[in-house]
């Protein structure tokens, strides 16, 4: 054997040893802390994880860190800090629609995590409309509308790009929020529009999206259908909602209104399910005999697959996200506001949203493409393990060439099973619902309390004081994690 060949070869062990260490050793889960945080009430320790673990989210998930950052200091009440994190979300969303060769070559000879992470579109709109809700909450609506006039640019959009009905293409909650901004500045023409849209899209996206449009919204559209003397309009919606209780807007002229919006439960979280695909008998009953072919192993298992498999050599490895959902137990919530005398307006909230729906529709329309890809890739790899191993055979000779097989096929085709990951990438500091409450109420001083309902629901508010002033329209944020 020549000793330009053993050399690097001898290496190969101890090479395989050090990769597989590095991509499957321990690591702190910054997300597990962060909600850690955000259930003991203390989101200012949430935003300052996300800013401790920068580097961790890496120059691939520079966008998927803007959006976890300004969702968080939202929360902490930073709303100026937050809108400057979406801003800068916001035109990486732009600059990604660029994509180098580089990145796309290095992400099919490992995984799709070496990629820019480019969000869903759905993601896309709830920059804007976080933003939106951060502008509002301080009371900005002039602000608030240059984000409802994106909103309705994005969407318009991605409504033209996307032709097919039954995808995402409109979203009734980003429309909602527009429509009450419009509202609260007394654009009724604008607001009717985007109530109207908003009716239109929770219709066209009832049946995956698990819900139907907020009751509230039937009201908004026959209170502002008639402001504006739109009278086919009005009667077409009174048929529509017939039971529906309203009040004309002359009546609220003189009001102050308080809208809360309630983040509820945790967005779902992706998780990798490993396809290990058998080439050969022996390799199918290693397979069989390795807990099945569909499966989601922790990371010691990651590490002793790949050595089992690389010294097989006829496995192939296949990773493909799934989503694990973390469903809310809150029903709704109970917001009621006593003024100085002890009298009390209690309304309860509506479901206006369903991240968690989202999510699985995103996926679902992604997932063919994203296993076609994962096939070709796992081919190429394995393809590139034989070469290597049989180029590596024929250059260390006829006697040695057994055992430098051994050592370069437990390397090549058991980096190509330990590289092997989904993209688990999201923004899990979403919510997993959100939960929209409206009270008209007199101008004045209030206590404001509000209880979220379901199982294990605790007080999420109570004790606030509010002031509000007539015509005034006041916008509430509170995070429950149940």
């Amino acid at each position: 054997m020549r000793w330009g060949v053993v050399t690097p070869i001898s290496l190969l062990p101890f090479l395989a040893v050090l990769v597989l260490l590095a991509g499957c050793g321990p690591s702190v889960n910054h997300y597990l802390l962060i909600e850690q945080s955000l259930f003991a009430g203390d989101p200012q320790r949430a935003a300052a994880i996300v800013a401790q673990t920068e580097k961790e989210y890496g120059t691939k998930a520079r966008l998927l860190y803007a959006m976890d950052r300004g969702m968080v200091l939202q929360l902490a009440g930073d709303y100026q800090q937050s809108s400057a994190a979406l801003e800068r979300a916001e035109e990486e969303v732009e600059r990604l629609y660029t994509r180098t060769i580089r990145s796309e070559t290095a992400a099919f000879l490992t995984n799709d995590n070496a990629l820019p992470y480019e969000g869903d579109a759905y993601e896309h709109v709830m920059i804007n409309v976080i933003k939106a809700i951060n502008y509002a909450v301080q009371g900005q609506l002039q602000g608030a509308l240059v984000e409802a006039r994106r909103i309705d640019h994005r969407l318009n959009v991605l409504s033209d790009r996307v032709k097919d009905a039954t995808k995402y293409r409109n979203d009734g909650f980003a429309r909602y929020v527009c429509g009450i901004l419009y509202e609260a500045v007394g654009d009724l023409n604008n607001a009717f529009i985007a109530y109207r849209n908003a009716y239109e899209a929770y219709g066209a996206t009832s049946g995956w999206m698990k819900m139907s449009a907020p009751p509230s919204l039937h009201a908004d559209l026959l209170r502002t259908a008639a402001a504006l003397d739109l009278a086919t309009e009005f009667a077409e919606y009174r048929q529509a909602f017939p039971n529906v209780v309203w009040q004309p807007l002359s009546s609220q002229e003189r009001l102050a209104q308080v809208v809360m919006i309630s983040y509820n439960g945790r967005a779902p979280r992706k998780e990798d399910l490993f396809l290990d695909l058998p080439i050969s008998l022996d390799a199918a009953q290693l397979v069989l005999l390795n807990r099945g072919g569909f499966r989601s192993p922790y990371q010691r298992d990651r590490v002793a697959d790949s050595v089992l498999y690389g010294l097989n050599g006829r496995v192939v490895r296949v990773a493909l996200p799934r989503l694990v959902q973390q469903k809310t137990q809150v029903t709704s919530e109970s917001m009621t506001l006593t003024d100085s005398i002890g009298q009390s307006v209690i309304v309860r909230s509506e479901r206006a949203h369903n991240v968690t729906a989202l999510a699985e529709k995103s996926l679902s329309e992604r997932l063919p493409s994203i296993t076609v890809k994962a096939l070709a890739r796992a081919a190429t790899k394995y393809a590139a393990a034989e070469g290597a191993m049989i180029g590596a055979q024929h250059a260390a000779g006829k006697d040695a060439a057994p055992w430098v097989g051994l050592l370069v096929g437990l390397l090549a085709h058991g980096m190509a099973v330990a590289s092997e990951e989904a993209d688990k990438r999201s923004w899990q500091t979403l919510p997993d619902e959100i939960h929209v409450a409206r009270a008209w109420v007199p101008p004045g001083q209030y206590h404001l309390s509000i209880r979220p309902s379901g199982q294990g629901a605790t007080t999420a508010k109570d004790g606030q004081t509010i002031v509000l002033a007539e015509g005034q329209t006041m916008f509430i944020v509170q995070r429950v994690m149940q």
